[in-house]
């Protein structure tokens, strides 16, 4: 192993960090790099590359669609050398990327631990307004619409018996299974806002967007609490209702047991 010349930052040893950062998701078309559209992890990793000094690249915990922000949100990335001031580095690394980004942690962690595989749940919530707010533009759904928010949840409940969501999937995704362990599903009302607070061990593809739309539907009157659960039991995509717009969901938690 050599020692790589990269100023103070870095210093002799092989390392494995966790990022911790936030963003606002209205300008990116979602957390993946791509060729044809700016993602967050392309942003994220020219940033380090260049306080760093090296090809960087990093592994984020959850993919996000376009359009979808992230309160919590990790990554990994490797590095032949520690870094010397953690602190520093975020402070440089803010100062490079865009105001709708922002480093909150660098965490030293066992090189055999994957940003990914290793998070233990994910939360999610889904911000319905009520009412046109011009300081939630893009960071809510806004719906006048008059809901039964008690069927709702009646058929949020269902989530905690099941455990095979394809019918919130997007189709043609790379997964093996599409097997969730959801612990938390629940409407909470107030007099402004609505919100749809979910948690689970991993979520598919457009899976929350799909179940707010489709409980929604349930809300409007559209589809009964029995006609959701048989939804759920088709395993059929076509069967459930449109996704919700991108703009009211946001990634609040990723928990892992050594953090």
């Amino acid at each position: 192993m050599q020692i790589a010349n990269t100023g103070r930052f870095l210093y002799f040893c092989k390392m494995r960090y966790f990022l911790e950062f936030s963003y606002k998701g209205t300008a990116y078309n979602g957390w993946q790099k791509q060729n044809n559209a700016l993602g967050v992890q392309q942003v994220l990793e020219e940033a380090l590359a260049k306080v760093l000094r090296l090809p960087i690249e990093i592994t984020g915990s959850s993919r996000t669609d376009t359009g979808v922000h992230a309160e919590q949100q990790f990554a990994h990335f490797d590095l032949e050398n520690r870094i010397e001031d953690a602190e520093l580095l975020i402070y440089k690394l803010n100062g490079l990327i865009p105001r709708d980004i922002a480093v909150r942690r660098i965490i030293e962690v066992p090189v055999d631990i994957n940003s990914r595989f290793a998070a233990t749940h994910r939360k999610y919530e889904y911000r319905i307004t009520k009412r046109k707010n011009p300081f939630l533009t893009d960071l809510s759904y806004m719906l006048r619409a008059e809901l039964n928010v008690d069927l709702m949840n009646e058929a949020a409940a269902l989530l905690l018996k099941h455990n095979d969501f394809e019918s919130f999937s997007k189709i043609h995704t790379q997964v093996n299974n599409f097997r969730c362990t959801i612990t938390e599903a629940i409407w909470i009302d107030s007099e402004d806002m609505l919100i749809f607070h979910i948690r689970a061990n991993r979520f598919l593809r457009g899976m929350v967007r799909a179940l707010v739309g489709t409980l929604l539907d349930v809300g409007k009157g559209k589809r009964t609490v029995a006609e959701f659960e048989e939804i759920i039991l088709a395993k059929n995509r076509k069967v459930a209702g449109a996704q919700a717009p991108a703009d009211g969901l946001f990634l609040v938690e990723v928990g892992y047991d050594f953090i």
